[in-house]
């Protein structure tokens, strides 16, 4: 996507950061899985007219800059990729092939915040998030 994306009558730039955890921030069980969601992540966002611009997955917590076209509400897009990613977890790392009533892997809700004009600044936040977890668990010990 460029930085102006159009609709049929409208020209827009929605672009969002957004965080979210697995349930119970379980590490052990995302520490295997976080090399391969990335990519499904990205495939998700892309069916549902969406685009990942930057992207994290941290031991605990993903971070991510998408932009939604403004058809679309922030709500929907992130319960579908959260909803879609979750399957693809059961199917492929615990072993479900169907029946996920009560099979949750993300924890309910996130965090939302508008881009507007400070992109840059965010993308550098959401790729540094790591390095700086890091520090601040130094620090606790």
């Amino acid at each position: 996507m460029s930085d102006e994306n159009s609709l049929n009558h409208t020209k827009w730039e929605c672009k969002y950061h957004v965080v979210w955890i697995p349930k119970y921030r379980q590490k052990v069980l995302f520490g295997r899985i976080r090399a391969y969601l990335g990519a499904e992540l990205k495939r998700l966002a892309r069916n549902y007219e969406c685009e990942i611009l930057e992207g994290h997955t941290l031991p605990d917590h993903v971070h991510i800059l998408i932009a939604i076209p403004p058809k679309i509400s922030v709500s929907n897009a992130i319960g579908y990729i959260k909803g879609k990613s979750a399957i693809y977890i059961a199917r492929r790392f615990r072993g479900k092939e169907r029946n996920f009533t009560g099979q949750k892997f993300w924890a309910r809700g996130y965090y939302v915040s508008t881009v507007g004009r400070d992109e840059q600044a965010v993308r550098e936040y959401i790729k540094h998030q790591e390095d700086e977890d890091k520090q601040l668990d130094l620090l606790e010990r």
